[in-house]
């Protein structure tokens, strides 16, 4: 690939943001608008046609039977151990370079996470390692499919047999598992809407995926209150965890582009692979365990603070993801967990982590700003 020189004067070009949501709010506006107008002079702004309808167009998207809509992705996490049973005393297997949120839900219903190592080429749990950290407490495992791509549950599952799995599939909408959906891989799965996520709502949002009727009345039951059909009949400790109409119906625009928004990203990410060959950066293992959705772009780059503070002089915009483990977090310090293993891959990864800018929207001209600054940091020709 060619591309004018890219040297200082770039700073005065436009800056090349890491994520945008204006490019594909403002393509799909009309039809957000739309979607706010059915809903507004409704009056049923909760548990209403929206979220049903929402529910079975996720629940079909991700073939698995059900889909119950949460407020946030953390809140998800939270009643879907609740749903397991999992509780004070009991341990839960996860990875420490997840966002924080995976392993606050264990430590909100009082269990322990295990944090098990991970794969040095997918940043994703290595199933090796999970056999050694299952004891007898073991109530549920946590995998979380890093960046966009899949763990190999199926892996996970057979070193652990008849123990549950909550999928952490909040950067994974539309990713697959050697031709199976992320949310109809483990008992329950769980999808975060924060905005910047590959499918997000217009605020906050969350969902839990399954296809075991008892797991769907449990979370049904849990995040109204405690209610099983007859309102005001409290019959466990509930909450209110509803994701409301308005959400629900920016959401059902925005599942009609997933597909679409997927092949974008692919389509970026398959340029920056061509711009980084031969460069000391080593971009994502792409497609290992299947069809990789790219929430990010995330390299391992010598001399990262470096090139990043380079990338920004030319107005280039990266971020660093979860730049600290969670068994590192102050958080913690206090808080009871326990590693299968050393961590030394994850432990490893995070200094060299660097996340490009990564959305559908992105130009070649924009990809190409990135792949030919990060060339000349290299002196790559």
């Amino acid at each position: 690939m060619t591309t004018p020189s890219d040297g200082p004067a770039t700073a005065a070009l436009p800056e090349v943001p890491a994520e945008n949501l204006t490019r594909w709010h403002a393509a799909i506006a009309d039809d957000l608008r739309a979607a706010f107008e059915s809903v507004l002079p409704v009056g049923k702004y909760t548990l209403g046609a929206q979220l049903r309808a929402f529910e079975e167009e996720f629940a079909a998207y991700c073939d698995s039977t059900h889909a119950i809509g949460i407020s946030s992705g953390t809140a998800a996490l939270h009643l879907g151990l609740r749903a397991f049973g999992v509780g004070p005393g009991d341990e839960v297997i996860t990875v420490p370079n997840t966002y924080v949120a995976t392993v606050f839900a264990i430590t909100y219903v009082g269990a322990t996470p295990v944090f098990v190592d991970v794969d040095p080429d997918t940043a994703n749990m290595d199933p090796a390692r999970v056999a050694a950290a299952v004891s007898d407490r073991t109530k549920a495992i946590i995998p979380v499919h890093m960046y966009g791509q899949c763990v190999d549950v199926d892996a996970v599952r057979a070193a652990a047999p008849g123990i549950p799995v909550l999928e952490d599939a909040a950067h994974a909408h539309g990713a697959t598992l050697h031709g199976r959906k992320a949310g109809s891989l483990g008992d329950l799965a769980e999808f975060s809407f924060y905005p910047s996520k590959v499918l997000g709502a217009l605020g906050d949002g969350g969902i839990l995926t399954t296809s075991s009727d008892d797991l769907d009345a449990r979370v049904r039951q849990l995040r109204y209150m405690g209610q099983a059909g007859t309102k005001h009949e409290h019959l466990v400790l509930g909450y209110q965890e509803r994701l409301d109409e308005m959400q629900a119906a920016f959401l059902r625009v925005k599942l009609r582009c997933l597909e679409e928004q997927v092949a974008g990203r692919r389509r970026v990410a398959s340029r920056y692979g061509e711009w980084l060959a031969g460069t000391p950066v080593t971009p994502p293992a792409h497609d290992v365990t299947g069809r990789h959705v790219y929430y990010m772009y995330t390299v391992l780059a010598p001399r990262r603070e470096d090139l990043r503070g380079f990338l920004d002089d030319r107005g280039i915009r990266t971020q660093l993801i979860y730049p600290k483990l969670v068994p590192d977090q102050q958080a913690y310090a206090t808080l009871p967990w326990r590693a299968a293993d050393d961590l030394a891959v994850a432990r490893s990864l995070v200094p060299q982590l660097l996340c490009l800018p990564m959305f559908a929207e992105l130009t070649d001209g924009e990809v190409d700003r990135v792949g030919r600054a990060i060339r000349d940091f290299y002196g790559v020709a």
